[in-house]
């Protein structure tokens, strides 16, 4: 398993919360997903054989956020 923490621009309320947070846990291979919304920071648990960094990127990206 590996972790990482993304910095993620965009995000202001608790719906961005639960949109990130739910969408990235559909993909397979993640384990979990915490977003930390004062600071900007998504932190999250997956299985690099099964999920890409990049395909985590995407899904955040295309909930309309800005992923650094």
């Amino acid at each position: 398993m590996e972790k990482k923490t993304l910095m993620v621009k965009g995000m202001s309320c608790n719906h961005c919360v639960n949109a990130i947070e739910g969408n990235v846990c559909k993909l397979a291979g993640v384990t979990e997903v915490k977003v930390n919304l004062s600071e900007g920071k998504v932190d999250v648990t997956f299985d690099s054989n099964k999920v890409s960094l990049e395909k985590i990127k995407e899904t955040i990206d295309d909930q309309g956020y800005d992923v650094a």
